[in-house]
């Protein structure tokens, strides 16, 4: 049986395990919610005891916490910002909306931590000082969020773009069949599919980057709900301050803390870019697939790196499985996003109610974009191949080719050309030049397939 002692909080005794550095409100939490087994992510935690290293720090620069105690939070909240201590915040995600377990959690750790040396710390009068669950949580969910995406998704995905930059480098020569509707269409270069690709990218890091300027306005110094009781009037701003030197982030306090308490309007905004990276990941995860299709009775158009057996009843058999990952990832980022949406709903008066499943699912949305984009990148797009010989020959007998013809013959001839090589099998420019008065060197000119991927009215 595990060895226990005797802790107290303010509504009685409680039994917790010996080893355990948190008190009698964790162990509550711990008892209340076995719900998932899925406590808050460590980057989350760590938000936390940043914050209340900055607490400390500031209120001891403003009198109100003696120098001694302001130390021993600080160094007791560095060791679990260094990752430290990780098995003492047990609590699940699903727990009281307002975040109340887990910010008491992290205030009982710390204050264990601090009073190794005989120094009495409290959780709630000193860790907690000048602070309430209610706007540390917020805090936490916009610091958490701003460090992630800056320093691991927005290098993730320039990482992919750069990745698919020279791949597309590496491929302008070849030319092949477009498709819309899944339908063939007039030639494009791979290089510019590829194009499309690395604009989407960008335009995902655009996004990203200007959502910060939200994401960055935080919560701390609305206290309980809003109005900064029992928090020095320079508490927030200066807080904020040491965030932003810590961080090289612009993080300040919100023009509204009524707003931080009771909205999550900048985490659903931003889960919304996510989710809009995560429709730019499924489509070229999705492009993958069909062009790596094959290898025989598919498109084949490039071959992927084979990677591990693809069936456990067929030999030799090898499949997309990194872009199958991929758009798994997105599927579940989408899902993420309808859990934010719904969270960001539950502001009720003066406070949001779902801050932890906010906190849970969009730091877990910002690491499955940030791993797959370096994935997709490594794996996929700078390894695999093209099979110029599966490229060249549909694109010579494409059909659609024929639309290069129009401001000559017309459509409805052209389309007659269409229809009649489609029926045969046989080369667009041969049926042109049976069904046309265009001589072989003038098609030859107007069906170039590569000079058609450059736009413009063929001459």
């Amino acid at each position: 049986m595990t060895r226990t002692r005797i802790e107290r909080d303010s509504m009685g005794e409680l039994e917790v395990p010996e080893s355990a550095l948190y008190g009698a409100q964790t162990q509550r939490a711990v008892d209340n919610f076995p719900i998932s087994g899925q406590p808050l992510p460590p980057q989350f935690i760590a938000a936390v005891a940043r914050i209340k290293r900055a607490a400390a720090e500031v209120n001891q620069a403003l009198g109100l916490l003696d120098e001694a105690r302001a130390k021993a939070i600080v160094a007791a909240a560095d060791e679990i910002i260094a990752g430290q201590h990780v098995d003492q915040f047990p609590i699940d995600v699903f727990q009281t909306g307002s975040g109340t377990s887990t910010n008491m959690n992290v205030n009982e750790v710390i204050s264990h931590l601090a009073s190794r040396d005989g120094l009495d710390v409290g959780p709630n009068d000193h860790v907690n000082m000048g602070q309430s669950s209610n706007d540390v949580i917020p805090t936490a969910i916009h610091l958490a969020a701003a460090v992630e995406v800056n320093e691991r998704l927005l290098p993730a995905l320039g990482y992919l773009r750069a990745a698919v930059d020279r791949k597309a480098a590496s491929v302008d020569d070849v030319v092949k069949t477009g498709r819309t509707h899944l339908m063939d269409a007039m030639p494009v270069r791979l290089s510019q599919e590829l194009g499309g690709w690395s604009s989407q990218i960008g335009q995902a890091e655009d996004r990203l980057k200007d959502v910060l300027k939200r994401v960055t306005r935080l919560a701390l110094g609305g206290t309980a709900v809003g109005t900064g009781v029992n928090a020095h009037p320079e508490f927030a701003v200066k807080v904020a301050e040491k965030l932003a030197r810590d961080t090289q982030l612009e993080f300040r306090p919100n023009d509204s803390f009524f707003a931080s308490l009771a909205s999550q309007d900048a985490a659903v905004e931003l889960s919304g870019h996510l989710k809009t990276y995560a429709c730019t990941v499924m489509k070229i995860a999705n492009d993958l697939r069909w062009m790596n299709s094959g290898p025989l009775g598919g498109l084949g158009e490039i071959e992927l790196e084979a990677l591990q057996p693809g069936s456990s009843i067929m030999p030799g058999k090898v499949n997309p499985v990194i872009p199958e990952s991929a758009a798994q990832v997105a599927a579940q980022v989408i899902g993420n996003d309808a859990a934010i949406t719904v969270g960001g709903q539950s502001g009720n008066f003066q406070l949001n109610v779902m801050l932890p499943l906010i906190a849970h699912n969009l730091l877990g949305s910002i690491g499955l974009l940030t791993h797959v984009s370096r994935l997709l990148a490594d794996r996929a797009i700078a390894t695999f191949n093209v099979r110029r010989d599966n490229i060249e020959a549909p694109l010579s007998k494409n059909p659609i080719l024929v639309t290069a013809l129009n401001s000559v013959i017309g459509y409805n001839a052209a389309a007659a050309v269409a229809k009649k090589a489609y029926q045969a099998g046989r080369p667009i420019i041969d049926v042109a030049e049976e069904e046309t008065e265009l001589s072989r060197q003038e098609l030859e000119r107007l069906l170039d397939p590569a000079k058609l991927t450059e736009g413009g009215i063929p001459e």
